[in-house]
Parts: structure tokens; sequence; C-alpha cells
């Protein structure tokens, strides 16, 4: 082989590997996606409920989320492709399992729990094998490239499932991932692996972090039916108190646990399941930060933008999926675009800046919130927003993975991974959450307030409307309000107080999305000046910066 074609063999290998990874990673962000917008028709399908199918929503966040690290263990034990295949056989079958499913127990066996482990074991490998297979100066368009098709499957999985759920079935799309992990079987010989290392399971630190990190994304994902602190009417309590405090309360607990009997472990020379030492590390604790921070503004603005959309305005899941599709655009072009052509660009201010223009993007969203808004109010926001979590894509896993060497990688995809699921219960719930008491309160004053609604319907709607309000359509509470026999006049005026309430419901929760925004920015002084693969520029004296 002459030495002009071995750069372009190398070049069309790693366009391979990089196309199998990428492809695994929005595998495992595209169920979930697709899942949200064909609920109902999923639910009748299986013969169960909407509450049935949150469950299994819930049960496989939590799968997935409490096993990251020690699937991120297992990897490196088994070696990172065969963990991945491995991960990716298991997924395969309960994808299978999924689509094939006559009713909820064998729905929940295939994709909340089958799923899950397969995540566990696919997600932190793939963070190795990028390790494995890409120079450490083209690991930054790597990581981009593989951040961005998980990131696009979330902003695809609506338009996806919309349309196979509206002309086909929504078990085609299951059917699909088994074609697609077949074909990843079949090609992934040719990935470079990473010798396997000669360590042990440290199964009591498993069950503890199987534990600690399971409380902790139950008690989230439970908070918007249970209540923060006070439980909510109707709802479950322990000691005067919801349950979702009593979950963080011992979860935390548990980790603490955790991190010491790894402390403890390290200290004797044993095998921990996470280096205490790694979260010493400036640069890992900033990028993990960062990955929470991330999925937290992320799953934020991805829950309440939907709903503007389709129940604000109405619009279908098809057409709710092609509105967000400026931001899957927007995110690849920015995560593959900022290493090509700014390869040896400050990490830190990629990320700054990604940030600032994700918090124009959603400061926009605010202004645009008025009665008279239309689905274009989003496109210039799904933009920015693009753009700010292609820049965060771009640099965070180089970031993170960099920080150690390569031999930790696995333990590092399980910390990046179990950081970002948090990161996403948590902004889906808290956001969920601030939405959902915006609206009461604003649906409660205004009924009260209103003169076209008689006394007696303000005082049974005051006691009613205490659980929370339902984040209904207009279409929705017209029909609710005429089956109920609301007399005309008062069923006008409810109306236009739920517009207006949701409509404020939306714009505090996007308010509150920039705020949490506007907090990542004080954590990036964590993050590396340097690119990764970049030869160790000389550093002028200068004045030290406030966050350095």
């Amino acid at each position: 082989m002459s030495r002009e074609e071995a750069p372009k063999r190398a070049t069309r290998a790693g366009g391979l590997v990089l196309t199998v990874l990428a492809s695994g990673q929005f595998l495992m962000t595209l169920d979930s996606s697709v899942m949200n917008v064909s609920m109902a028709t999923v639910a009748a399908d299986v013969g169960t409920t909407i509450t049935g199918i949150q469950t299994a929503i819930t049960l496989y966040t939590l799968v997935m989320a409490s096993l990251m690290i020690t699937g991120g263990k297992v990897g490196a034990m088994l070696g990172r492709r065969r963990a991945f295949g491995i991960g990716l056989v298991v997924y395969g079958v309960g994808s299978a399992t999924t689509a094939l499913a006559p009713n909820l127990p064998v729905l929940l066996l295939g994709w909340s729990l089958l799923e899950g482990i397969g995540a566990a074991l696919i997600m932190p490998a793939i963070v190795s094998l990028v390790a494995a297979n890409f120079a450490p100066e083209r690991r930054t368009a790597a990581y981009g490239l593989v951040a961005a098709a998980g990131a696009a499957a979330v902003a695809v999985g609506p338009l996806l499932g919309g349309a196979v759920t509206t002309f086909a079935s929504w078990r085609y799309v299951f059917l699909g991932e088994v074609v697609l992990v077949v074909v990843i079987l079949a090609v992934l010989r040719r990935v470079e692996d990473a010798a396997p290392a000669e360590v042990r399971l440290d199964l009591v630190g498993s069950v503890l972090s199987v534990l600690g990190l399971g409380m902790v994304v139950f008690g989230v994902l439970r908070s918007s039916e249970w209540g923060w602190v006070q439980p909510k009417p109707g709802g479950p309590d322990v000691l005067g108190l919801s349950p979702v405090v009593w979950l963080l309360i011992v979860g935390l607990l548990v980790i603490y646990g955790f991190l010491r009997w790894q402390t403890r472990l390290a200290a004797a020379g044993k095998d921990p399941l996470v280096q205490p030492m790694m979260l010493r590390n400036r640069q890992l604790t900033g990028g993990l930060t960062m990955f929470f921070a991330q999925f937290l503004i992320q799953a934020g603005v991805f829950f309440s933008v939907p709903l503007f959309l389709s129940v604000v305005l109405e619009l279908s899941a098809l057409e709710t999926g092609l509105r967000i599709l400026p931001l899957s655009a927007a995110l690849v072009l920015a995560a593959a675009g900022i290493p090509k052509f700014v390869p040896h660009a400050d990490p830190r201010r990629v990320v700054r800046i990604g940030l600032m223009s994700m918090i124009i993007g959603i400061l926009i969203l605010v202004a645009g919130m008025d009665p008279g808004a239309n689905a274009g109010v989003v496109m210039i926001p799904m933009l920015f927003m693009g753009l700010g979590l292609g820049a965060l894509s771009s640099q965070l896993g180089a970031i993170t993975v960099s920080a150690v060497p390569d031999s930790q990688s696995a333990e590092v995809g399980g910390l990046q991974n179990t950081a970002t699921n948090l990161g996403a219960s948590l902004g889906t719930a808290l956001i969920g959450s601030i939405l959902i008491a915006t609206l009461t309160s604003s649906v409660t004053a205004g009924i009260e307030g209103n003169p076209d609604v008689p006394a007696s319907v303000q005082q049974q709607a005051s006691t009613e409307l205490a659980a929370g309000v339902p984040f209904l359509s207009t279409t929705q509470l017209e029909n609710a309000l005429t089956e109920a026999g609301v007399a005309s006049t008062t069923a006008d005026a409810i109306i236009d107080v739920n517009a207006d309430a949701r409509l404020d419901a939306l714009r505090v929760a996007f308010a509150v999305t920039a705020l949490l925004a506007i907090a990542a920015l004080f954590a990036t002084g964590q993050l590396s000046r340097t690119a990764v693969g970049s030869q160790e520029r000389p550093v002028q004296p200068r004045d030290p910066e406030p966050d350095d």
C-alpha cells in the first residue's frame, strides 16, 4: 500500500467506526422520545393506561441510570467491544420483545428491563471505544458527532414516532431497532478494542450504587405525582411528608456510603468500582458537571416546547417534530463543524459560548409566549438551542475522557452517562413541577377573580384543582366542560383563563430553564483551556480570572 493510500484507508476505517458508535448512541436515545409521542396508541395496543406506559418509561430510565457505573466497570473487565456487543444483543432481544408485547408486563420486560440493561453496557463502552479508535487530536470531533447523534435522536424521535405511529404502527420502530442492532453487530469487528482489565467487580459497591442512584432517580421521577416535600392531595405520605423527600434523603446517604466504601477499597489496594481519585480530578468533575447541566437544560426545553406546540397550538406529533428539526440540524452542524474548522479552540470558551447561545434561545421563547404566538415563534430559539447544544457536545466528551488515562475510560463512561441521566430526569421533573404549579395557581386565581364564573363554581374549582391543573388543550377543555354541562358563558370564561394560564406557566418554565443555564456558566471555570490533542501552548503571564 502506498503512502498516499494509507491515510485514505485510515480515514475510511475511522468513518465506519464513527458510524457504528454514533448509530449505537442514536439507538440508545431514540426509544424514550418515540414512546413519549406514542403513549396513547401503545397503551391501547397493550391493554393498559397512560399511567402504565409512564411507569414503563420511568422504569427504563431507572434501570439505565442506576446500572451505568456498574456497566462501565463490567465493560472494563470484559473488554469494551465485547461489552458493546453483549449490550447490543440484550438490547436487540429487548426491542424484539417490546415489538411483540401483547400486554404491559411483557412491555416492561422487553423495554424497561432488557433494553435498560443493554443500554447500561453499551453507553459506557461507546465512550471507551472512541478513545481506543481515535488519536487524541481526532477525539474531540468524534465525541462531538457521537453526542450529536444522541441529541439528534431526541429531536427526531417525535417526528419519527409520530409518522410511524400515524401511518403504520409504533411496533415497527422497535423492529427497526432490531434490524439496526443486527447491522451494527455485523461490522463490529472493524472497531478496535482495548484489552480487558484484570480487575474484580466490587459487588458491594455495585449494590450500593444501584440502590443509591435508583432511589434518587425514582424519587425525582415521581416528584410530579407525589410532590417534592409536601404530599399532594390524595397522594401517599411517609411521616407526613412526600415519599420523594425520603427517597432523596436515603438515596443520597447510600451514595455517601458508596463513596466511603470506594475510598476504603482504594486505601486497601483493592479494585473499587470508581477510583476516588477520579472524583478529585478538577477537569473530570468539571466535565461531568457540565454534562449534568447540559441534559438538565435540554430536558427542560424538550419538555416545554412540545407542550406549546402540541397542546397550546394543537399540532400533530408529526407537525411538532418538524418544528423541532431546526434544532437537530444546527446541533449536528455545530458538533461536527467546531472541531473541524476550529480544532484548537479553547474548550472553556466554546462551552461558554454554547451556554450563552442556549440562554439567548430560551429568553426568546420567554418573550414569545403571548396570546398571538404561532408555531413560527420556536424556529429561531431552536436554532440557538441547537448551536449551543452542538457546541457543548463538541467538547465535553473529549474533556472528560482526556482527564484520565485511557485505561479508565470505561469508568468515565459510566460516570458520564450517570450524570446525563440524572440531569435529564431532574430537568424533566423540576420544569414539569414548576409548570404545573404555575398553571394551577394561575387558573385558580383567574377563576376566583372572574365575574363570569359563579361563586359556586369558583368554590368547587378551588377545591378540586388543589391537587394540580392538567395541561389541557382548548379542545380537550371544551369537551370536558360540555360533558360536565357547564353553562356557555362560564365555559368561555374558564377557557380564556386556561389559555392565559398555559402561557404564564410556559413563560415561567422557560425563565427557570434560562436561570439554570446561567447558573451553569459559573461551573465552567473547571474546564480546560487547551484543546484535547493540542500541544501545550506557551501561556503568557496574565492576571488570574475569578473562576480560575
